[in-house]
């Protein structure tokens, strides 16, 4: 916002934490940088509530949707037309709300009488006819349109033929985490005079871990030294329709590959002060998920802003980061290839 600006109550509307998914972090830490940097501006949160309970919300929640109730949507929206809320921030993502694709939204949307700017975390190449739809008018609806790569730029247009002059390309934003050596965050975890290979997010079977699981062998064979940090809380939407399975069938894989004492296992969901001290640990990340239409990944941000040495598939968000030597990309589910360059790499260095 300019200096002067006459926004006094912006509302962030999306996934908020507790609740455990990559929207809901990446809104709770929009909505705490802009209150910081615009002390002078009111912020508060809608959260979209996919359990009947509800979470226990911090006080900046003001509002909370029923992910399945139409009529929750419309309220909402008729909560931030009273409050006299200046310009509403959208967080939009198919999964989060209800309604076919997502539909449920738009009837918030239409409802409002402020600007909305939308923040668009996936884009999808080839949409079903309701999936356009939905994100045809999600575009006319939207006052301003954020994208975090370029690729999405181009896509809105060729795609959903959204106006040029609507869209606004913004990296991802990174957590403060200065450049350190990892040996000073080793000890912490067990690990001190090892070399860390780090993955970490909410674990779902697209994010394709038993291929490194199956790189470990020959990496080990040359670097006993080598250990892999799973970090991560199995997704909740994963967790209610398949249970621990996806993880379990993880476990067991690394026992087969004989890796017990060359892999561990955090089954946890992290904040973000812990989440630093495990990046400052790793001497590299990898991310080999197997999706390439994902357009935004918080974790590859992170963990690239931090200075760390990136091995990752070619998925969107990936391929244009990583650019230009930036990084290592490797093929889809290509063990053999994370091997091959997780070991140039540490040859490389020895």
């Amino acid at each position: 916002m300019k200096e002067g600006s006459k926004v006094r109550k912006i509302a962030f509307v999306g996934d908020h934490l507790p609740r455990k998914c990559g929207i809901a972090t990446f809104t709770s830490d929009l909505l705490a940088a802009v209150a910081a940097a615009h002390p002078q501006s009111q912020c508060l949160s809608v959260s979209v509530n996919d359990i009947q309970d509800g979470y226990e919300y911090p006080e900046v929640v003001r509002f909370e949707i029923e992910e399945q109730d139409l009529s929750s949507y419309l309220r909402a929206a008729d909560f931030l037309n009273i409050s006299n809320v200046d310009i509403v921030c959208l967080q939009h993502e198919f999964g989060i709300f209800g309604g076919t694709a997502g539909g449920h939204i738009l009837a918030f949307l239409r409802e409002l009488r402020m600007p909305v700017v939308t923040t668009l975390h996936t884009i999808l190449r080839e949409p079903k006819a309701d999936q356009r739809r939905v994100m045809q008018e999600l575009v006319a609806l939207s006052t301003r349109l954020v994208v975090m790569a370029e690729r999405g730029r181009q896509m809105l247009q060729e795609i959903y033929q959204a106006p040029p002059t609507k869209i606004d390309f913004i990296p991802h934003g990174i957590p403060d985490v200065g450049f350190v050596d990892p040996t000073d965050f080793k000890d912490q975890f067990g690990v001190e005079g090892r070399v860390v290979l780090l993955t970490f997010g909410l674990l779902s079977p697209n994010k394709g871990i038993e291929y490194v699981l199956n790189a470990l062998p020959p990496i080990v064979a040359e670097f006993p030294d080598v250990v892999y940090i799973v970090l991560g809380a199995t997704h909740p939407n994963e967790l209610r329709e398949h249970g621990e399975a996806y993880r379990l069938s993880l476990e067991i894989l690394a026992k087969k590959n004989k890796l017990e004492k060359n892999v561990i296992f955090y089954n946890r969901f992290v904040e973000l002060e812990n989440l630093k001290e495990f990046i400052g640990a790793a001497d590299f990340y990898i991310t080999p998920y197997l999706n390439e239409a994902q357009i935004t990944s918080g974790t590859l941000a992170y963990t690239f802003g931090a200075g760390k040495v990136v091995i990752s598939t070619p998925y969107w968000h990936a391929a244009e980061l990583l650019a230009e030597d930036h990084g290592v990309l490797v093929p889809f589910g290509d063990a053999p290839a994370i091997a091959r360059e997780v070991i140039g790499l540490l040859r490389d260095d020895t």
